[in-house]
């Protein structure tokens, strides 16, 4: 009785926990602070050195949790990164995911052996650990904001590319500190090897899940957002199994699935927002769990990781900034933003996690300081992140979440499909009435959203730029009505 009554009161404080941390995103939008902030507050307010409801100083806990977290979180990513955007700016976000982190790495770590005085390899794994930006920080502080498209792409390519180095640094020096013999020949070879083969696996098994989720006909709807995100899971354990990146293989097949014409988008792409949220809030309170505030705010720790903070984000990010991205038509105005939108977050937090684990001689003051640069990097950049594309003239137009909705019962197994199409001024049927196209034979126009109100569709109501038209179509006439359309933009959303 005594263990159910237990359960019962962990099932409580789960819920207050979950209630409290999603409130609290709406006061992070008032008060123009980055919500993953509160949420770490909100785990280190329960913790043990806070109200004390919560005792956590499980590393390994929280590796896994972290872990996990980011899988869905870079997934998430992935889907809703278009590759037409994306791949614009591949090669300088590839170049600031490789060489930006091991310039920052390297310039964090000379100012780290002389504040801490600590070994060299000491060091490196200080600036390897906060070497890399974070995508849970970046693709939770850009969502919904109107930064243009170009920066944003290309921060959003790099924070979901560069963990790879950043783990591998990492690693690296972890190993070379418990086994200085260690063979630097064959740890370099292995980055190549993660790199190339997670970049591989991603792209690979990317197309088999897209395949699959086209041609398998599950028994509910519901199900296909499951399916998709066992192919994330699957991706990085495969990678994982092989020694690659198993961060970057997920969010490669993320953006393979998410770019490819797929059946049941909009439950997936609905499914995967919300899970994104519940794991960001999850993993962000059990790291402010797993911090004890009373060792992480000491004279020491803060006045050595302010300094820090401040040679990280005003020299390190922004020579490794200007330095990647010296041959690439950025402005000076566009590599300032970059460098400042370079967000530390959950990534650098899960691998201060390692040096715990490895039980490294000052793994504490790691873990401590490097919380300490996330805090300071969030709450100085992620608040500040708006206002400075305005000043520098990088916003782009605002961004208008949809007035509208449609809901419909899944139609199961009926071998039809309910398409959301927005007609541009190349589209063909543009300025058409509807009787005088020819759809595929079944189609039916179910709806028109037009300036945020529904039109009622009938034969003579004329096609005009901007409608959103909702299309019920058999799966064996889709192909040919993306014919009709030119649909780059045609994609199965609502099923």
């Amino acid at each position: 009785m005594e263990e159910l009554f237990q359960s019962n009161q962990t099932i409580l404080l789960i819920a207050i926990l979950l209630i409290t941390s999603v409130l609290v995103t709406k006061f992070s939008t008032r008060l123009g602070v980055p919500s993953l902030v509160l949420f770490i507050g909100v785990g280190m307010l329960v913790g043990s050195d806070g109200l004390g409801f919560i005792y956590f100083d499980n590393a390994g806990l929280a590796q896994t949790v972290g872990t996990f977290a980011l899988i869905v979180i870079l997934f998430e990513g992935g889907l809703e990164t278009k590759w037409g955007t994306i791949k614009k700016v591949a090669t300088p976000a590839l170049i600031l995911a490789t060489v930006g982190v091991l310039i920052t790495a390297a310039l964090v770590g000379i100012a780290s052996k002389f504040i801490f005085d600590i070994s060299w390899l000491e060091a490196l794994l200080f600036g390897s650990i906060v070497g890399s930006t974070d995508a849970a920080a970046v693709f939770a502080v850009l969502r919904g904001k109107n930064v243009k498209g170009k920066i944003e792409a290309t921060l959003e390519a790099e924070s979901g590319s560069n963990d790879p180095m950043a783990v591998f640094l990492t690693v690296s020096f972890i190993e070379l500190i418990k086994q200085p013999e260690a063979n630097y020949l064959i740890i370099a070879g292995s980055f190549f090897w993660q790199m190339g083969i997670g970049l591989i696996v991603g792209v690979v098994i990317g197309k088999l899940g897209s395949m699959a989720i086209n041609k398998i006909n599950l028994d509910s709807g519901g199900l296909y957002p499951l399916f998709a995100l066992s192919f994330a899971l699957l991706t990085y354990s495969v990678s994982s199994l092989v020694q690659a990146s198993g961060l970057l293989a997920v969010y490669a097949a993320a953006l393979v699935i998410g770019n490819s014409e797929l059946t049941y988008r909009h439950s997936i792409l609905r499914f995967n927002e919300g899970f994104t949220w519940m794991m960001q809030i999850t993993m962000f309170v059990i790291l402010g769990l797993l911090v004890f505030p009373s060792e992480l705010f000491t004279t020491d720790v803060i006045g050595k990781g302010l300094l820090l903070s401040v040679i990280l984000i005003f020299i390190a990010r922004p020579i490794a900034v200007f330095i990647s991205l010296g041959t690439f038509p950025f402005t000076v105005k566009e590599k300032f933003f970059l460098s400042w939108a370079g967000l530390r977050g959950a990534v650098p937090i899960v691998l201060a996690t390692f040096p715990l684990m490895a039980d490294l001689d000052d793994s504490q003051l790691i873990f401590n300081v490097v919380f300490f640069i996330v805090l300071t990097s969030t709450l100085l950049q992620g608040s500040t992140i708006t206002p400075l594309a305005k000043k520098l003239n990088l916003a782009g137009e605002a961004r208008n979440n949809p007035v509208h909705s449609l809901e419909l019962i899944s139609i199961g197994k009926a071998n039809v499909e309910l398409v959301e199409y927005e007609v541009t001024p190349a589209t063909s049927i543009n300025g058409q009435n509807l009787e005088s196209i020819e759809f595929p034979e079944g189609t039916l126009i179910n709806a028109i959203i037009r300036g945020g109100d529904i039109v009622t569709p009938y034969g003579q109501t004329v096609i005009q730029e901007g409608d959103v038209l909702y299309i019920l179509v058999s799966k064996k006439n889709k192909s040919e009505l993306q014919k009709l359309l030119q649909a780059e933009t045609l994609h199965a959303q609502i099923e």
